[in-house]
């Protein structure tokens, strides 16, 4: 039997917290093995008790989401920990400013329980959780600041059709959205994404959107 996957819950709410908690502890895959109420907490128990994900709320006191995020998963840290964001604004600068620090994707404190639960699981493989109508609006809202002083499609060194696929990214849509709009298998989207995030050097989808928009590949 596969060890379930450890997850650190972070808010200030005790209510918000203690439900989170009933929630992911109920799943016979998932384990919560600890809470914390401020970031400084979260870095120190993360680093501790080795989590596989830290549920993290943005708005916290002593040390905010945003900075307990860099320094758990922000780059050049030695033995990154995967962070989900949980926050109740779903057009939050700091959401933006969370996946700017290594935050593998956010979900709403307003939205089902499944979706928290998939947003665990998702990132726990490693994989980023961007939901599409929510990247779009958060992206297309700070555009301004995210596009490049640098770059274009011309610096990259992606092949035409990783371009396309990169912009999809961007788009926010899935890979069988993407498979749908390009008449390909979601195999073949499978083997761009990998492709485009190895040559650019990209942790995940997450980064990939971020790079779309610095160096102006979408508009």
């Amino acid at each position: 039997m596969t060890d379930p996957i450890r997850v650190l819950v972070c808010d200030d709410q005790l209510l918000i917290r203690t439900g989170l908690s009933t929630i992911i502890d109920a799943q016979p895959d998932l384990e919560v093995v600890g809470e914390c109420a401020d970031g400084r907490a979260a870095v120190d128990l993360a680093r501790a008790l080795r989590p596989h994900v830290v549920v993290m709320d943005v708005r916290m006191p002593v040390l905010d989401g945003i900075e307990a995020t860099r320094l758990l998963a922000g780059a050049g840290v030695e033995h990154p920990v995967k962070v989900l964001v949980v926050t109740t604004f779903n057009l939050d600068e700091y959401v933006y400013e969370a996946l700017r620090a290594g935050a593998s994707g956010f979900v709403l404190k307003d939205a089902p329980p499944d979706r928290l639960l998939l947003g665990i699981r998702t990132v726990a493989t490693g994989a980023a959780l961007l939901d599409p109508d929510v990247t779009r609006r958060l992206v297309g809202r700070y555009a301004a600041r995210i596009r490049p002083v640098r770059g274009t499609a011309h610096d990259t060194p992606l092949t035409p059709r990783e371009l396309e696929v990169l912009r999809l990214i961007a788009d926010g849509l899935s890979n069988s959205e993407i498979a749908a709009v390009l008449t390909i298998s979601p195999e073949t989207v499978k083997t761009f994404v990998s492709r485009i995030l190895g040559k650019l050097d990209l942790r995940d989808r997450v980064q990939a959107v971020v790079f779309a928009y610095r160096h102006g590949l979408v508009t």
